[in-house]
């Protein structure tokens, strides 16, 4: 697992989320711990490391 931080798409909090490194590249939905919107997240990984990182708002 790896614990990463980023900045919520929505009220602009600095947050942070358990990242799993052991799934090159996935995409899944998570609430924001401050203002509980859901945020759709795209890690990737190589090799154990972040290669890149998105946490996008979800249109409603």
């Amino acid at each position: 697992m790896y614990e990463h931080f980023f900045q919520c798409p929505y009220c602009w909090e600095e947050i942070s989320m358990l990242l799993d490194t052991s799934v090159r590249q996935q995409t899944y939905i998570e609430d924001c711990e401050v203002c509980c919107n859901p945020i759709e997240l795209t890690p990737e990984f190589q090799e154990h490391e972040l290669i890149g990182f998105s946490a996008n708002d979800i249109e409603q």
